[in-house]
């Protein structure tokens, strides 16, 4: 699979630049709609930008998380925070570059399941936060186009159970890449991405994931 997606050219880059659509979603029903511009640093640094005319950015720098907008800086909620530190820790590039290679990790196949009505080989992982993943990946391509992952809720004490779906891949300079990522939590999409164009290893400027220079945070 890691060689389907590129072998060394995926397990080495450190940048991944992208641009495109993202829609927002509640009840099957889209509520939001905004080109946005996608600056990542591996493993937790990312600059995102929505909007057209004066967009918001999301920085997020470890547990660092602003966001800025025409009004001045404020913090990220810290709901929003946590669904972004789970969902990137879980990540494609994340999940097949750190998390199998942290001591404790537990790996075994899961046989044959269907993703999208097309048949796929399951891979059963549970890292060492004994958090429970499922990789499916295309039998005939053996990249993957599903990954499932439960993390507990702080606030319900139950289990939300997560799912990004992969597909529409691309091979960019030598590595396959998902132009099209669907988000769900607990069985709802919440997301959906759209990438018109990915460049990876683009070098930023050092302030891009600081807090914004000259600007006061309010909670």
């Amino acid at each position: 699979m890691i060689q389907a997606m590129g072998g060394p050219a995926f397990l080495h880059f450190k940048t991944l630049t992208t641009h495109g659509r993202a829609f927002s979603i509640s009840n099957e029903e889209t509520t939001g709609l905004a080109p946005y511009d996608s600056f990542v640093e591996y493993p937790d640094k990312r600059r995102f930008s929505y909007g057209k005319k004066k967009p918001v950015i999301l920085i997020n720098n470890g547990d660092s998380a602003w966001e800025l907008d025409r009004y001045g800086v404020i913090l990220q909620p810290p709901e929003q925070v946590r669904r972004w530190k789970i969902t990137n820790r879980y990540s494609l590039e994340n999940l097949l570059r750190l998390r199998i290679r942290e001591p404790g990790i537990l790996i075994q196949m899961g046989g044959v399941d269907f993703v999208d009505n097309l048949p796929a080989r399951v891979v059963e992982i549970v890292d060492a936060s004994q958090v429970p993943i499922r990789l499916y990946v295309n039998r005939v391509s053996l990249r993957p186009v599903r990954v499932t992952y439960q993390v507990l809720n702080p606030q319900s004490q139950e289990q939300d159970e997560y799912a990004d779906d992969y597909s529409d891949y691309q091979v960019i300079q030598g590595i396959a890449t998902p132009m099209h990522i669907g988000r769900f939590v607990n069985d709802e999409r919440v997301a959906e991405i759209f990438r018109s164009s990915a460049r990876y290893d683009e070098s930023y400027p050092p302030s891009y994931f600081s807090q914004p220079s000259g600007q006061s945070v309010s909670e």
